[in-house]
């Protein structure tokens, strides 16, 4: 597929940009209904048509296993949203089995297939439902009110654990429930603050294992008598460490992924007598993330986060063996799980294949793609491989990120730059699919580069936990700096053209990226960002303040307080003098949408463009794909008018 040349590109978008009242009946693209459009052009129909191809891709998400066919449970997109489909055999059919208007991904079948319970939310507010899919038809299993969370069924699949705020409309307490009779479903733990859910029951049923999120390197483990609903604590509450993946053993031990005496995750057991960590594999340097135990107790499947790549091994119970798996293409791994007659199903994300669900073979480690998604006619193939960049910050921390250079054969001389900040904070930039944004990589030759900057996962505790507390914040906003002094002495990159974005956290990190180094950057384009950690925190949602305030500071303390406002984009916005974007969604419950309009409200008082994008009908980044569309369309021309249209 060809397109039109960059130029020419420009030229049209230029003129809409500038001028958008000349265009004909006919020539602007349609504005989805729930979507507010303010200072933002509108969209001309060539573009669109030039992206079509780009904007046409799907992805398949491997989800679980149906006991009874064997067939693959997936979430991929025929419409609007992600729904769920059975594959039944490797590169079969996708059979389309939940038609909700909202996105819906999170589903488990029974132990013995004989019910597939699924949730989901309603304008992204986060307000999950549990439902069972029933004769084709969803029958909601909660009370449509409150926020629910969908958890273990128990090995004899009578059960359900799940998590719910229904009591106090706050806290996740712990329930359960026979989803043929919801309606007699039973408090098991009430909590009192803290991110509680259920993990795993044990082989014989007879305990829970429950999880406290208190923070990313805190999070504390509790063991539930279900008959007597008395509960006791495997951790202790003044050693902080961090869990992933608890899972029990056909043999009753319970297997982690723990950095408890270490500064890595490393893979090993809790001893339930004595609640100490047993490291049984330990990869060294890198965090050993996601795994699975298959149901004979045989094989753990796990995998390492090497700087954010994924490499998956196979660890033998019986002899001890590890063997890592070679056939996977290079990318990401997530949701490893074990079907009941040995193979493994997982989801492998990487730019040159896209994001599809595939199997292993835990015995011969053969590789078995089970779908294929389209990509608009393009072959993703032909899309460019991240190349891992490494670099000292300010005070000599090591980090790294991924940089997406276009081809140079096809694009020559100095490239134009995005640096796209992840959120979280405690997220982390992965070798990934950019879908949409491989338009802007192989059509209009941007080169993108996704930093790990400090307090990012994936690099040990002692990494996280460098940018925690208000007076260490700001430090991780210098290891931008770095990078961009790094990525500025690149001879491919042009050093006058480039720009900052981002989402969540990464919206804030965009705006204080802005700006501190305004005089080097271009423009910058923040996502669902806080804009002031003070009315941030005031007004996120109740049930997640205490956790952020772990993160960032607690804005009750007077001294908190005054270095949070500090801080904060918002108290300097009068000093934004580049170009600015921001995208919001009104039901967002973790960033309210009052972040976005008074950032916005601030740089405009100062004559300054700003940019913004509104979904009334999406919460924290938009889901469907008529929005996702439109984003990626308005920001392609904020690109093109402020980053690509001069030097």
């Amino acid at each position: 597929m060809r397109f039109e040349p960059v130029w020419r590109i420009g030229l049209i978008l230029s003129v809409f940009a500038a001028a958008p009242a000349v265009a004909q009946a006919g020539d602007i693209a349609p504005r989805p209904a729930a979507l507010v459009a303010d200072q933002v052009p509108d969209i001309p129909q060539e573009i669109v048509d030039q992206t079509r191809p780009y904007m046409e891709y799907r992805t398949a998400s491997f989800v679980d296993w149906d006991p009874k066919s064997r067939a693959m449970l997936i979430s991929t997109r025929f419409a609007d949203t992600s729904q769920l489909h059975r594959v039944a055999a490797p590169m079969g059919l996708r059979e389309q089995l939940t038609f909700a208007g909202e996105p819906v991904s999170s589903a488990r079948y029974a132990p013995d297939g004989s019910a597939l319970l699924f949730e989901k939310d309603s304008g992204g507010n986060e307000v999950n439902q549990i439902f069972a899919l029933e004769q084709g038809q969803p029958r909601m299993l909660t009370d449509g009110k409150s926020r629910n969370t969908l958890g273990p069924w128990s090995s004899s699949g009578k059960l359900l654990a799940f998590g719910s705020n229904k009591r106090t409309g706050l806290y996740n307490d712990i329930y359960l429930m026979d989803p043929s009779r919801p309606e007699g479903s039973k408090m098991l733990i009430a909590s009192t603050g803290g991110g509680w859910f259920p993990i795993d029951f044990s082989p014989d049923d007879k305990q829970l294992l429950v999880f406290n999120y208190v923070s990313v390197t805190d999070n504390q483990l509790y063991l539930v008598d279900i008959a007597l609903g008395t509960s006791r604590k495997l951790t202790e509450s003044d050693k902080p460490v961090a869990y992933h993946g608890l899972k029990f053993a056909p043999d009753g031990r319970l297997w982690a992924a723990s950095d408890d005496g270490s500064d890595v995750k490393r893979l090993g057991f809790v001893n339930l007598e004595t609640s100490l960590f047993e490291p049984v594999i330990d990869e060294k340097i890198w965090d050993i993330t996601d795994f699975d135990i298959s149901k004979d107790g045989r094989w753990i499947a796990f995998e390492v986060n090497r700087a954010g790549r994924s490499l998956l091994k196979f660890y033998d119970m019986q002899s001890g063996e590890i063997r890592a798996v070679e056939g996977l293409p290079d990318g990401v791994i997530n949701g490893v799980k074990f079907a009941p007659w040995g193979d493994l199903g997982l989801t492998l994300n990487s730019n040159r294949t896209g994001i599809d669900a595939y199997s292993i073979n835990p015995d011969t480690l053969a590789v078995t793609r089970w779908t294929r998604s389209e990509t608009g006619g393009l072959d993703s193939a032909d899309n460019v491989a991240p190349q891992l960049v490494e670099i000292e910050s300010f005070d000599g921390e090591k980090m790294s990120g991924f940089l997406y250079r276009p081809d140079p054969a096809r694009h020559k001389g100095k490239r134009p730059l995005i640096i796209n900040i992840h959120g979280g904070p405690e997220g982390q930039a992965t070798p990934r699919f950019l879908g949409r944004s491989n338009y802007l990589v192989n059509e209009l030759g941007v080169a993108i580069f996704y930093p790990n900057v400090r307090g990012s996962t994936g690099f040990g505790k002692r990494f996280v936990a460098l940018d925690n507390g208000p007076w260490r914040r700001e430090n991780s906003v210098l290891d931008i700096g770095a990078f961009l002094d790094h990525l500025r002495k690149d001879k491919r990159i042009d050093r006058n053209r480039i720009a900052v974005t981002g989402g969540s956290y990464g919206g804030y990190m965009t705006l204080a990226s802005m700006l501190r180094y305004g005089r080097k950057l271009k423009a910058g384009l923040e996502v669902v960002g806080i804009s002031s950690f003070v009315t941030f925190l005031e007004n996120t949602q109740a049930y997640r303040r205490d956790l952020r305030r772990v993160e960032y500071g607690d804005e009750r303390i007077p001294e908190q307080r005054a270095k949070l406002e500090e801080i904060s984009p918002l108290l300097r916005a009068s000093e934004i003098n580049i170009p600015l974007m921001v995208v919001t969604g009104a039901n967002d419950p973790r960033v309210p949408a009052s972040e976005a309009d008074q950032i916005v409200t601030a740089v405009r008082a100062n004559n300054r463009p700003a940019w913004h994008l509104l979904a009334e009908n999406e919460g924290h980044g938009f889901r469907k794909k008529a929005n996702a569309d439109y984003q990626f369309w308005a920001s392609l021309l904020f690109w093109q008018k402020y980053l690509l249209g001069g030097k």
